[in-house]
This record gives C-alpha cells, structure tokens and sequence, in this order.
C-alpha cells in the first residue's frame, strides 16, 4: 500500500496526498505549500490529521493514509487506507447536508453539526483504498 513517505505531497493531478498510518511515532510535517494554501499534517498509527491555513480539515482515527485529497465548494472527494477501520473527521460548510459515497456505494446522507464538522466511518477490507466522496446535498 503507498503510504506517503513524505507525510505530505503534492501530486500532478493537483491534489493533495497526506499520512503515513505505519509510523508508530508522531511526525510532522508544517509549512507545506499547496497551491497557495499552507498545510501542516500530523500523522502516526493513531491518528492522522492535515490543517489548511490553521484551520482543521480532515482527521482520522486510527491514522489513515489520504490520497488524491481534492476539496471544491460542493465536494471533498479522496482515496483513504489504513490498517484498521477508521472514523473521518472533516470539517465543512455549518448546517449543510451532504450525501456520503463510500466506492461508489450512497452510505447515505448527514448533516454538519454547528461547527461544521462531519463524520464518516470507512471499513478497510485487506489492503484495498477505499474511495471517498462527500457532495453538498
């Protein structure tokens, strides 16, 4: 499975790829540019977690590798793995509704609570990514 090495990396298709769920001491990596955004992720086998400009975006427990990490106004759409069944935290529009895709599959649809915040469970089967993707309803 392609952990990020690097804790954070910038790829071709302009999105972003963050975490390294094998580590089994916390690292970070901050001041990371992204397309005129600054990132800062922490990452180890507990938890992982990526900050836009100082503000949360995305938290996993345990920690997960993301990978492909694309965010719009409607959508947040990446690819997740990780050693063990995760709950995904991120942080979106307050009060909205959003419909949660997981491979593909409708799991449904959530609203965010008052600050924003969403949370989804994702199930790993064996070393498969499983693919993420969170539209504003």
């Amino acid at each position: 499975m392609p952990v990020i090495k690097e804790l954070i990396r910038s790829e071709q298709n302009g999105t972003l790829s963050f975490g390294n769920y094998e580590l089994d001491t916390k690292s970070k990596v901050s001041d990371f540019e992204h397309c005129g955004d600054i990132y800062k992720v922490k990452t180890f086998n507990e938890i992982t977690k990526l900050e836009r400009n100082g503000s949360f975006v995305y938290e996993s427990v345990p920690g997960t590798t993301a990978l492909n990490f694309k965010v719009t106004d409607s959508e947040v759409e990446f690819n997740v793995e990780g050693r063990e069944d995760a709950q995904i935290t991120l942080e979106l529009e307050e009060g909205s509704k959003y419909e949660i895709f997981i491979d593909g599959e409708n799991a449904g649809t959530m609203e965010t609570n008052m600050g924003g915040k969403l949370t989804l469970s994702v199930e790993f089967d064996g070393n498969k990514t499983v693919a993420v993707k969170v539209v504003k309803a």
